[in-house]
């Protein structure tokens, strides 16, 4: 579902009580969605109407406004808090595919915001659980995708037991709630996850007092295959790359062009696709790119190289929306395309994929092309430069990587791929 929604930022002028001309006046949030519905909040500052941005809806920076004299940047500080958290309440409505009451919607917005409501209900697992999606959410600036994970956590919550109480919750409720996740085929990859997630949920619950308990520090639960160093990393090749970055898309075919151009330039940048979907020219430097990442807000500085040049050139006098460089399209989309445009390509080296459920070991075996994604790229990026012997540190200055053992895995695919190139001597 998507919410279509409008927010003003406004002093009102008919809400204030002086008679006659008015300096000031209280600032209020309005929130019209819906088409229809709209609600109005106090923001709780008072503005200086001759200092006030209509455009812009913001105070002039370097004012100060009212008896108080609050200066500008604490009440534009606020009217940008506000802004995000109503963004991220309507998200969580989103996710849930519902469309909220104004009575709802105000609730919600004010339990985000910390402000009290009348009739709180009685704290549940559930109620909880969703007042931490609403809190973290807005600390760390979730995506939809990230807002979709824990409703999915939720709903699986829910089959297993809709009557879990944090007050009596024990160990054997959560190795239940495993057991659960086994039931259903969960890979131990994905269980991992959801533990991780469940844990941090008891660890916030048990910050604010609604839990009292310490299973987020004792409940330490062991699943195989879900070390790093086991995980399969899907890559290409340096030949493979190439093969693809000069494979001549077929005329039929046109729509994979641009799919190829992106997906190698995320494999000549290591940028995801989250980044380079908002990579704007304003991003572009003549010898490199620098951008703050969507999923980590890291500052990166991206040296371009003579692929990416070439790639950015091709592009520089197309008019994309909003001012963006190259012609992403949706994530899912692209996917489907790129398994496409592998095949085209040639790309059918057989790849072996090993994960567990439960105790059991299953691997399957895949033509390369059916395992592609977006995120391939930046793999491919990492695993070719270790190869063409470029220190990890610096590696890890493009990728934004802090710890060395997020490289530990790519470091073993080229000690791997080099024992194989050595092992060639053998065969003469």
């Amino acid at each position: 579902m998507n919410i279509q929604r409008k927010h003003l930022f406004f002093p009102d002028k008919e809400g204030n009580e002086k008679i006659g001309y008015a300096p000031d006046a209280k600032l209020r949030l309005r929130i019209r969605y819906d088409k229809t519905k709209v609600i109005n909040f106090n923001v709780g500052y008072r503005v200086e109407l001759a200092k006030w941005i209509t455009e812009a809806q913001r105070c002039k920076a370097g004012t100060s406004h009212g008896s108080k004299k609050v200066s500008a940047s604490e009440i534009n500080k606020e009217i940008q808090r506000l802004e995000t958290i109503a963004e991220t309440v309507f998200k969580q409505f989103e996710t849930n595919n519902y469309m909220p009451t104004v009575n709802e919607f105000r609730d919600e917005f004010n339990l985000a915001c910390g402000r009290k409501i009348e009739a709180l209900e009685a704290k549940t697992f559930f109620s909880v659980f969703d007042e931490f999606v609403r809190t973290a959410g807005y600390t760390n600036e979730w995506t939809k995708a990230t807002f979709t994970k824990f409703a999915s956590i939720e709903n699986h919550l829910r089959t297993f037991n809709s009557k879990l109480d944090l007050e009596t919750l024990t160990e054997s409720d959560l190795q239940n709630f495993v057991g659960y996740m086994h039931s259903i085929e969960m890979r131990n990859t994905t269980i991992a996850k959801n533990v991780a997630f469940v844990k941090w949920f008891l660890r916030w619950t048990f910050g604010k007092g609604y839990y009292t308990g310490n299973l987020h520090l004792t409940w330490k639960p062991k699943f195989k295959g879900t070390d790093g160093n086991q995980k399969e990393v899907i890559f290409l090749s340096w030949n493979e790359l190439m093969r693809l970055y000069n494979y001549e898309v077929p005329e039929s075919k046109q729509y994979l062009e641009r799919v190829r151009d992106v997906f190698c330039f995320t494999c000549f940048t290591s940028l995801r696709y989250s980044d380079v979907a908002k990579l704007s020219r304003s991003d572009v430097k003549p010898t490199h790119i620098s951008i703050v990442t969507q999923k980590t807000t890291d500052s990166l500085k991206i040296e371009l190289n003579k692929y990416s040049l070439a790639i950015l050139d091709k592009y520089k006098d197309v008019p994309f929306p909003n001012n963006k460089v190259l012609p992403v399209i949706s994530n899912v989309r692209m996917n489907i395309y790129l398994k496409e445009l592998g095949q085209l390509a040639g790309l059918n080296d057989p790849q072996r994929i090993v994960y567990f459920k439960g105790s059991q070991r299953v691997e399957e075996v895949y033509p390369k092309y059916e395992l592609l994604t977006t995120h391939c790229g930046r793999r491919t990026f990492i695993v070719n430069s270790l190869y063409l012997g470029i220190p990890a540190e610096v590696i890890m200055r493009w990728t934004g990587h802090s710890d060395f053992k997020a490289m530990k895995p790519y470091v073993k695919i080229v000690d791997e791929l080099k024992e194989q190139e050595m092992n060639k001597f053998n065969e003469k």
